[in-house]
């Protein structure tokens, strides 16, 4: 029989452990590893490359979608493990993704496993920030965001974020006066920021309202937003609507 080699990643410890009692008792899976939080994650994930990950949302630093955005290659099966409400669990069902919900009940468990079983070399990867965004409870957005720069994977917290431009299928995350790129498309990533805090200036840019020091003329009918550490960035005129209403709410 060929084993269906599995993770666990939570970062509760007795999460984990009602996970491990399920699972000892199914002959097909083999446990390569658990961890507590989802940089150890993806470094279990390269060395033991698993068939299936049962793979807990909410982690410090780096949660569930960012494990998922992070992985590179052939994607494992994954069932989500999770405390979200009724309006996330709608997501994941619209999104086709399995998942449990905390405290993981017995007959469930069984459920989902049977339908890991069957996706297990045939499954393909949700859209990680589609479903992210969709899964989120009304009202919150994204804390951090997760770059990958080959085998590494940095973290940008939303609040170090000034400004995002647009390059193809691209974005461009301008930050403590770096750049680094991530592959998204800037309407994506427009929806999982909070729009009280940023705004979408041009077609290509999205700027942290806290960054914009002062808005000048540019040519007929364009602007510029000056931020404070010099960047000047194009505003459209639907744009600079957007900008001046909720500049003005802050006064």
């Amino acid at each position: 029989m060929t084993k269906i080699r599995t993770l666990i990643v939570d970062d509760e410890a007795l999460a984990r452990e009602r996970l491990r009692q399920l699972l000892v008792n199914e002959p097909e899976i083999e446990l390569v590893g658990e961890c507590a939080d989802g940089q150890e994650a993806l470094e279990v994930i390269r060395r033991q490359a698993p068939d299936l990950i049962f793979l807990d949302i909410q982690m410090p630093e780096l949660d569930g979608f960012g494990v998922l955005e992070a992985l590179n290659g052939p994607q494992p099966v994954i069932v989500f493990v999770t405390a979200y409400d009724k309006f996330a669990l709608r997501a994941f069902e619209v999104h086709a993704v399995d998942y449990l919900l905390k405290p993981v009940g017995a007959e469930r468990f069984e459920a989902a496993l049977v339908r890991a079983r069957l996706r297990v070399g045939t499954t393909a990867t949700p859209e990680v920030n589609e479903l992210a965004a969709a899964a989120r409870p009304p009202g919150t957005y994204a804390e951090r965001l997760v770059v990958k720069d080959g085998a590494k994977v940095q973290i940008i917290p939303v609040a170090k974020l000034d400004y995002v431009e647009a390059q193809d299928d691209y974005v461009a995350l301008a930050s403590q006066g770096k750049k680094h790129l991530k592959q998204q498309t800037i309407a994506s990533l427009e929806a999982c920021l909070d729009p009280n805090c940023f705004v979408r200036i041009h077609r290509s840019y999205i700027v942290n309202l806290e960054r914009v020091a002062r808005i000048e003329p540019y040519g007929k009918d364009s602007r510029l937003a000056i931020l404070g550490d010099g960047a000047r960035l194009p505003v459209s005129r639907t744009g600079y609507a957007r900008l001046q209403s909720l500049l003005d709410e802050r006064k």
